[in-house]
C-alpha cells in the first residue's frame, strides 16, 4: 500500500552509498546476541577509564599543591582553587555513581 522504507544518506562522509532498508536488518541478531561479550568489555573498559581519569585529576591536585608549597610564584592560586574543586567533584561524582550502583544492585537482589 505505502510501498518499502527506503532511507539513503544525505552526508558523503557516511560509509556506503546504498540505501538504508528495513530489510537490512534481518540476520543482524545473531550478531547482536554473540557481541554480548564486546559489550561488557566495553563497558569495562569505560569504567577503567574513567577512574583512570579520577585517580589523574586526584594526582594533578596533590602536584600542584605541591608546587605551591616549593615555589609559590610558579602557580596562580586561582588555577590550585580549580584544579582542587574539578578533583572533588569529579570524587563526589564517582561516589554517588557507586552509591546509586550500589544500590539498585540490591534491590534486585532482595526482589528475587
Amino acid at each position: 500500500m505505502f510501498g518499502s522504507l527506503e532511507l539513503t544518506r544525505t552526508d558523503p562522509a557516511h560509509i556506503g552509498t546504498a540505501p538504508l532498508s528495513g530489510k537490512d536488518n534481518v540476520g543482524k541478531v545473531d550478531i547482536l546476541i554473540g557481541a554480548e561479550d564486546e559489550k561488557k568489555t566495553k563497558f569495562q573498559n569505560y569504567l577503567v577509564d574513567a577512574i583512570s581519569a579520577l585517580n589523574e585529576q586526584q594526582i594533578d591536585v596533590n602536584h600542584i599543591q605541591e608546587q605551591v608549597i616549593t615555589d609559590p610564584d610558579s602557580v596562580d592560586i586561582h588555577d590550585v582553587t580549580i584544579a582542587m574543586a574539578k578533583a572533588q567533584m569529579s570524587l563526589s561524582l564517582a561516589q554517588t555513581v557507586i552509591e546509586r550502583v550500589v544500590q539498585g544492585w540490591n534491590e534486585i537482589s532482595t526482589s528475587r
